[in-house]
């Protein structure tokens, strides 16, 4: 992995990768937050089936946008991408608050998701770049505490101003307009090594020397056929399955989690308020997860918090009566459940070189969305046919449980074996 004395590192690649990833946070959980009122109320003619719509057509952008345009980082540079990802963003969630129907709404939640499926995977890829050797880990899951805090605070905004939902979107776009220029001005480009155009040997030579006319010479075109070669195919597929699961049960959870609360018989403002308690905990669990698999190895971990997650969720399909009891099982549920997709990140980070990183990265992520687009989609079905709960958290801890069966697909010796054939290249 590229490294830099810590004495030339500049903090603005990290805060800035941060607050993009408050950005995702936003979009993960603010239409959880509206779903029930305009359920309830019935504005622009939602119900429970165009609630499932929406939620499910804005997955789908965001999968495209991680498998279609993520990739594109590692040929034109991860700043070029980041700032035209979020500046997408931005402007079509502004439009949401001014979609005069469902169908109107959805598409620009669909836009707005191509922009931002491609900003995760491109953000990872421009940290790991960054980060110290050995590091992986820290580097992934501090960056993603970004997506939780994101989460939160939109959580805690919901509470203050919901109803008033489309005041959630006018914030959320605006937020990220705000951001673009600190992008333009301040967020350098790739490091040499992981630059387009960078020798896949240039991982060898310190990042502050120029790169040489044969390393700056330009490097094969990579893509998901790259995948295919042997030994990438079994990592592929069980880092796919893997991913699918995990952010079917981030998406799942964030966007149905009050509204399967208030089918349990819990006050509508029990649902948002474990919502935020959920997503507190996942920040908690990031930073506990980051540490524990640099120590240990993260495959270890993350085969341990996926089924940890599994068992968690199958205790909250039993009615809690007790708050405080119910908030701590959410709360862990939370540390568990998030940073064991965020830990599939970080492991795709460690297994693939520089000049795939990107492409890697937007696999995993793009597979995952259509979890993300399937865990909304299920647990709509469920609502919508009054048997949410407790099926959805039955159907939330069988995911959990296929995700630790296809890690263990995933040879534990993977990183050098990957690391030997790129050399022979």
């Amino acid at each position: 992995m590229p490294t830099m004395p810590s004495a030339h590192r500049s903090q603005w690649p990290v805060w800035l990768c941060w607050l993009a990833m408050v950005l995702d946070g936003f979009d993960l959980v603010v239409l959880g937050t509206v779903i029930p009122t305009l359920i309830k109320t019935g504005e622009l003619g939602f119900d429970a089936v165009g609630a499932t719509f929406a939620a499910t057509i804005s997955l789908v952008g965001v999968g495209l946008g991680a498998l279609f345009i993520a990739p594109l980082s590692d040929t034109f540079g991860r700043r070029k991408l980041l700032i035209a990802c979020v500046a997408g963003f931005s402007i079509f969630t502004i439009g949401v608050a001014f979609a005069p129907n469902v169908a109107v709404f959805s598409v620009l939640r669909l836009l707005a998701g191509l922009g931002l499926g491609a900003c995760l995977p491109a953000a990872l890829a421009y940290m790991n770049d960054y980060a110290p050797a050995g590091s992986a880990g820290k580097s992934t899951t501090r960056t993603m505490t970004g997506y939780h805090v994101g989460a939160v605070a939109t959580a805690l905004l919901a509470i203050l101003i919901v109803p008033n939902w489309r005041l959630m979107f006018i914030i959320g776009g605006a937020a990220g307009l705000v951001l673009l220029p600190f992008l333009w001005a301040k967020l350098p480009e790739s490091l040499p090594e992981a630059a387009p155009g960078a020798s896949s040997q240039a991982t060898k030579a310190p990042a502050a020397v120029v790169p040489s006319a044969e390393s700056s010479q330009a490097a094969p075109k990579t893509g998901f056929r790259d995948l295919l070669q042997k030994p990438y195919p079994l990592v592929a597929v069980g880092i796919g399955i893997a991913s699918f699961m995990g952010l079917l049960l981030v998406y799942g959870l964030n966007t149905w989690l009050p509204q399967l609360m208030a089918a349990a018989g819990y006050p509508v403002s029990t649902g948002l308020t474990l919502l935020l308690v959920l997503n507190l905990g996942a920040v908690a669990g990031l930073f506990l997860a980051g540490f524990l698999a640099d120590k240990h190895g993260t495959k270890k971990i993350v085969l341990l918090w996926f089924g940890l997650s599994a068992v968690l969720l199958a205790i909250l399909s039993v009615k809690i009566p007790n708050e405080f009891l119910l908030n701590a099982a959410v709360f862990v549920t939370g540390i568990f459940v998030f940073s064991s997709q965020v830990l599939v990140y970080a492991w795709v980070s460690q297994l693939f070189p520089p000049r795939l990183r990107g492409t890697a990265l937007g696999f995993a992520a793009g597979v995952g969305r259509l979890g993300a687009i399937v865990g909304p989609a299920v647990t709509g079905t469920l609502v919508a046919a009054n048997i949410a709960y407790p099926a959805g958290f039955y159907v939330f801890a069988i995911a959990g449980l296929l995700a630790v069966a296809a890690l263990v697909l995933v040879p534990r010796e993977v990183k050098t074996a990957v690391a030997n054939v790129l050399a022979g290249r």
